[in-house]
């Protein structure tokens, strides 16, 4: 006999420890992620296609807005504040002055009263500064026209008031969880070594039509547009309804609020604690404190030689113990945003509160609103909050697009939609992920409250398919194992 040679393949060494952590925390990471893509996902299309509307307010405020907003014809000297202040006032005799921004460049100067019965808003009459004449009188928003609140509150809630702002958060709590989710994923599917990040940032062109290629653009898309998508998140849960009341508490706990500017007159008692209305300054009280509209002109030269340049805004004050109130406005970069309290009566400035000196959080936050806006560097933030929409709109369609390529298609397994990843991954997570991931998704359920309770949902419903299927796997054994002779 001839000795032969067993071919038979050795059998295959059991993964390390490292590398069984690395694959159950993919699998949980998939398994977050594709639940989170499918229900989420529509909240974040609402919320890019109302967020791409708001992007061109500008322009369709000039267009819809022109003849009140812009002047007939720039040259010339301006005529004093007063008299633009009194014509606003001939022209709406009713209400408080709450503010006065005079205009700049082509634009009309606004003339702002509080009127009861309006809430938050407020009447504001269009002055040509050149010419003193009133343009118009349009109903007002914190400064917005009626077309841009429209799509604010659309954007924001949907015009469902307060219950529709929930839509708004639950898709800023989840977008970072996708954005972060999905790098992880697209870098663990590369190859280490030469060309990773060609492959990170570009689609493969070269595969065939299917989920592979699909995967490509919705990844590489993804990663494109990521840090745009987290700033967006970030920028969108501080002013939230629940998650932004805990960033305030936070600001608040590190002391890191923008200081308030105090109008109280040297030598004289402070009457309220509050910082006022539509930015943080007291407002005229009634008309039982009159403000004398002559004093604009003397109060407005004060604070451009204190330093107050470009677009502002002036407050009356609200008694007769406070100081007029200056405020730079222009938030197109480098921002401008520095505050002073008038005393007209000395010539003095009083107060001063500069942006430079604000703590950093402050800035940062205030930088980012302006940046969610598309107002912090003018037309390019508008195009580049347009293409985050776009971008991100077709990423969640090349998402739903790979959902339907991945069903099954045979004849005994045919399906409408691929099937969520495998459950359990994280029964096979080393006991430290445990310990410290539990911890952490509390306390991020905490800071971010439709987070919790979305994880909390999300995990009812993993439980509810996986005892469903759990049925149906016992009732098709029971099935077969009748079908079976001699039992």
């Amino acid at each position: 006999m001839t000795a032969t040679t067993d071919r038979r393949p050795a059998p295959a060494s059991p993964p390390s420890a490292s590398a069984a952590a690395a694959t159950a925390w993919g699998g949980l990471l998939l398994r977050i992620h594709f639940y989170a893509g499918i229900l989420v996902a529509p909240f974040l299309v609402v919320a890019a296609l109302t967020g791409l509307a708001y992007t061109v307010t500008p322009q369709v405020d000039r267009v819809i807005y022109g003849e009140q907003l812009l002047v007939d014809e720039v040259g010339g000297p301006t005529r004093p504040l007063a008299e633009q202040v009194a014509a606003a006032r001939s022209a709406h005799p009713d209400g408080t002055l709450a503010t006065v921004a005079p205009g700049d460049g082509d634009t009309t100067t606004r003339v702002v009263f509080d009127v009861p019965g309006l809430g938050e808003k407020q009447h504001t009459v269009f002055v040509d500064p050149f010419t003193a004449q009133v343009k118009g009188t349009l109903t007002t928003w914190f400064g917005s026209t009626p077309v841009t609140t429209w799509l604010d509150d659309l954007h924001r809630n949907l015009h469902l008031g307060v219950v529709g702002r929930h839509y708004s958060e639950l898709a800023a709590s989840w977008l970072w969880v996708l954005v972060l989710g999905g790098i992880v994923l697209w870098w663990r599917r590369q190859r280490p070594g030469v060309g990773r990040l060609r492959r990170l940032f570009g689609p493969d062109l070269t595969a065939r039509r299917g989920v592979r290629r699909t995967r490509g653009w919705h990844a590489a898309t993804g990663l494109w547009l990521a840090v745009g998508l987290l700033v967006l998140s970030a920028t969108g849960l501080t002013w939230s309804r629940y998650a932004g009341e805990n960033f305030g508490a936070g600001l608040d706990a590190l002391n890191s609020r923008s200081p308030e500017l105090s109008a109280v007159l040297p030598g004289a008692a402070a009457t309220s604690t509050g910082t006022g209305h539509h930015g943080g300054f007291p407002t005229a009280a009634g008309d039982a404190t009159p403000v004398d509209p002559a004093l604009t002109d003397p109060v407005l030269a004060i604070a451009r030689d204190a330093g107050l340049h470009g677009p502002v805004e002036i407050t009356p004050p609200a008694d007769a113990q406070s100081a007029w109130t200056v405020t730079q406005v222009d938030n197109v970069w480098p921002v401008r945003k520095d505050r002073v309290a008038v005393d007209p009566a000395t010539s003095t400035v009083t107060a001063r509160s500069d942006f430079a000196s604000w703590p950093l959080l402050a800035q940062l936050s205030s930088l980012g609103v302006q940046a969610h806006m598309g107002l912090l560097f003018g037309p390019v933030n508008q195009i580049l909050l347009a293409a985050l929409a776009v971008g991100l709109l077709c990423v969640i369609v090349w998402g739903y697009r790979m959902w339907w390529q991945r069903r099954p298609t045979r004849t005994d397994r045919r399906a409408f939609v691929g099937t969520a990843p495998a459950r359990g991954a994280w029964q096979r997570l080393p006991g430290w992920g445990i310990a410290l991931g539990v911890p952490a998704v509390f306390a991020i359920g905490w800071a971010l409250p439709l987070f919790g309770v979305t994880v909390l949902a999300f995990l009812a419903l993993d439980l509810a398919i996986g005892a469903w299927t759990a049925r149906r796997g016992k009732a098709g054994d029971v099935s077969v194992a009748s079908s079976v002779p001699g039992r």
